[in-house]
Formats: C-alpha cells, structure tokens, sequence
C-alpha cells in the first residue's frame, strides 16, 4: 500500500540472493503486459524481483498523475522488498518509470542502493515525437482520459504545480550508484534526453546508449536485462 492508502498489485519472484530489483513500469503497461513478464521473468534468474502496477495502472487502486504520486508507489516497494528480507535493494524504471526511480532515488525516504533509468524523459511536456505528441492528446483533451482508460489507464486531474523533474533532481542521486540506458533508435525520447541526464549528474552516472535499441520494455533484449543485471550486481557490491 502507499503511502496515502492507495493499494497496489504487485508479483514478487523470491531468490535466494540478498539482492532484489524493484521494477517501475512505462505509462500504459502493468505486471501482466507479456513483454514486461518478460523482463521481470528474466530479472528474476539474477535476484528477487519486486514489481507493482503503478496506481491507475493494471490491478492497482487510484489513479494515475503520470508520475508525480508514483513515486510513492516507488517507495512502498522498496520498503516491501526491504521487509521481504533482502538486504540490497536497485530500483530499475522503464519510460515512465524511469522518470519515478529518478525522483524517488532524489526525494524518497528508503533510497535503494542502485538505479537503472532506462528510455527515461529528461524533462516534462516533451512533445518532440509522434508518440508523444499522442499521449499528450490523452492527457489534456477532454475525451483523453476515456481513451486512456482504453488503454488500461485512469488518469487523475492535471497537475496543480509540476513536479521537480528527472533532470533538476538526477545531480541529488549521488553517490547512489546510477545507470541511464537509452536506444539511438527510441521512437518516444531522443538521445538528448539521456545525454542531458548524464551531463546533470556531472559524471556520476554511467551512460549507455544501445544501438538499434527503440523504447523502453518492448525492446529491452535478454541480453541488456542480464547486462543490466550485471551492472547492478557489481556495484551493489561496491556500495556494500
């Protein structure tokens, strides 16, 4: 449950590691998207996983603010994934999510001991690509929330006051291991954005950016989880 009562579904894959990732999901998709089982499924032959649908989101309660609350719900996993037992706990975000982990790794109470920010927004309102020209229309037209709860969405009212974004609070991650994954090919953010999150947290972050790779879970291949997976392996090590 977050912090302000709202409940959320969730999945946990047990493991005999001391390690658990906890996954934030993009805008649209939940737990039981197959190529987000995907990911948490082969996550899972690394370390325990802990996985919610953000709220608004799948089988969650409440309703979703694309971001600003969620990462309350960010919280509330990593506090469920300290309480399951694991004593190391990486937060890894997707599209949306990534943006969630960021802010939650700057602002949360319990800070996890790695992040992966993969196919994440610099900052708000970007409306440089199709995709995301589109998801505004979901956003602020009044027929957008019926066509998101289409979608599988329920969207909350418009922000009253935006949130600090991705890239005013990335330089307060430090010194909280941080890794930002992005595809030259990615259809929703440009490079820039990864590129502007890197040079915020001057240096600190390690930047991937993957060739060939398009948005967020969809294209996250074995090969980049498990390298991922790997990445947090050895610096969850270092930090402990």
């Amino acid at each position: 449950m977050s912090h302000d009562g709202v409940r959320l579904h969730g999945v946990h894959h047990k493991c005999e590691s001391d390690v658990a990732f906890v996954v934030g999901h993009g805008f649209t998709n939940n737990v039981r998207r197959p190529y987000v089982a995907r990911v948490l499924a082969r996550l899972a032959r690394r370390a325990g996983v802990v996985a919610f649908d953000f709220r608004g989101h799948g089988r969650s309660e409440g309703r979703s603010t694309v971001g600003a609350d969620e990462v309350h719900d960010i919280e509330a996993a990593v506090r469920t994934a300290r309480s399951l037992g694991y004593s190391k706990v990486a937060t890894i975000g997707f599209s949306m999510g990534a943006s969630i982990v960021l802010r939650h790794a700057a602002l949360g109470e319990t800070r996890p001991d790695a992040v992966v920010s993969v196919s994440g927004p610099a900052r708000w309102w970007s409306r440089e690509t199709a995709p995301m020209r589109r998801v505004h229309w979901l956003l602020e037209q009044p027929h957008g929330k019926l066509a998101a709860r289409a979608l599988g969405v329920r969207l909350g009212g418009s922000w009253v006051q935006a949130p600090e974004s991705p890239l005013e609070v990335v330089g307060r991650i430090t010194p909280t291991p941080l890794l930002i994954v992005h595809g030259d090919l990615d259809h929703y953010f440009s490079v820039e954005h990864a590129r502007s999150l890197h040079r915020a947290s001057s240096g600190h972050a390690e930047l991937w950016i993957e060739p060939g790779m398009r948005h967020a879970e969809s294209a996250a291949t074995p090969d980049l989880v498990d390298r991922m997976a790997a990445w947090i392996a050895v610096n969850v090590e270092d930090e402990g």
